[in-house]
C-alpha cells in the first residue's frame, strides 16, 4: 500500500529537497508517493483536503497561516470533513513552543529538517502506521522543555483519569513519557514486547488518546512525570 505524502514549508528549496529525497530512496520500494507541495498553512490545508494525504509533513513557522493552526484544522475539521490525516512538523533544534502544542493538537511528533535521510523514511513509515514520532532523544528533550515552560498542576479530572489504570499500565505510561521504546520498556518491566504493545493499546483506550504522543503529554501534565525527572 502507498503512503501518500504532501509537504507544506516556505521554503522552496526544502519542499524540493524532501521531495527529491523521498522519491529517490524510494524509488525501489515504491511505497511512499509525494503527491505535492503548498508554502504556507493556507495551501497546505486546501492542498490537503484535495488530495487526501495519508502524511502531512508541516514545517512550523510560515507565513499566512503558521504549521500549529495548520495542524489544528486538519486534525479537527469542520462538519462535513472526514479526512484527516496524519502530521509530522518540521523543526529545527532551537524550536520555538509551536511544536508543543501542535502535539497537544493531535500531531503525531517532529522531525529534524537535518535529520538523516534514512530517519525521514522511517518516519514517514512510523506515522503513516499510526505511531508516534517520539523515539529519539532529541524529542525527548524537547517535549520535557516544553512541560517545563508550561508546567500544568494536575487536575482532579486527570487524576481520576490516572486511577483508571492498573499499576503496570501507570508503569507503561511513565516509560513512554520519558521516551523509552516498546522494546526498552519490555527490558526495563522484563516482558515480551507484544504484551507492551497490548498494554499502551489498553492505555490509549481507557485514556481516549489517539496516539502515543498524547500519552506523553497527558503524563506531563497530569503530573505523572515532571520535566526533568529521569
Amino acid at each position: 500500500m502507498t503512503t501518500r505524502v504532501i509537504i507544506v514549508d516556505d521554503q522552496a528549496m526544502v519542499r524540493a529537497g524532501f521531495a527529491a529525497l523521498l522519491a529517490a530512496l524510494l524509488a525501489a520500494q515504491s511505497d511512499i508517493d509525494v503527491v505535492g507541495d503548498a508554502p504556507d498553512g493556507v495551501q497546505g490545508v486546501a492542498l490537503s483536503r484535495r488530495a487526501h494525504p495519508d502524511v502531512v509533513l508541516m514545517d512550523v513557522r510560515m507565513p499566512e497561516m503558521d504549521g500549529l493552526e495548520a495542524a489544528r484544522q486538519l486534525l479537527d475539521p469542520p462538519v462535513g470533513v472526514a479526512h484527516r490525516p496524519k502530521v509530522l512538523m518540521l523543526t529545527t533544534f532551537d524550536v520555538d513552543d509551536y511544536v508543543y502544542e501542535a502535539l497537544r493538537a493531535g500531531a503525531s511528533g517532529f522531525l529534524l529538517k537535518d535529520a538523516p535521510p534514512a530517519d525521514l523514511i522511517s518516519a514517514v513509515r512510523v506515522v503513516a502506521a499510526g505511531e508516534a514520532l517520539l523515539a529519539p532523544s532529541v524529542t525527548r528533550r524537547l517535549i520535557a522543555d516544553f512541560a517545563r515552560q508550561r508546567p500544568a498542576p494536575r487536575t482532579d479530572r486527570a487524576a481520576l483519569r490516572l486511577n483508571g489504570l492498573t499499576p503496570r499500565e501507570t508503569e507503561v505510561l511513565e516509560l513512554i513519557a520519558r521516551g523509552l521504546s516498546n522494546q526498552e520498556i519490555a527490558e526495563a518491566l522484563i516482558l515480551a514486547e507484544q504484551t507492551v504493545k497490548t498494554h499502551i493499546g489498553r492505555v490509549l483506550a481507557k485514556l481516549a488518546l489517539r496516539d502515543r504522543a498524547q500519552a506523553v503529554i497527558f503524563a506531563y501534565e497530569s503530573g505523572l512525570v515532571a520535566p526533568g525527572e529521569r
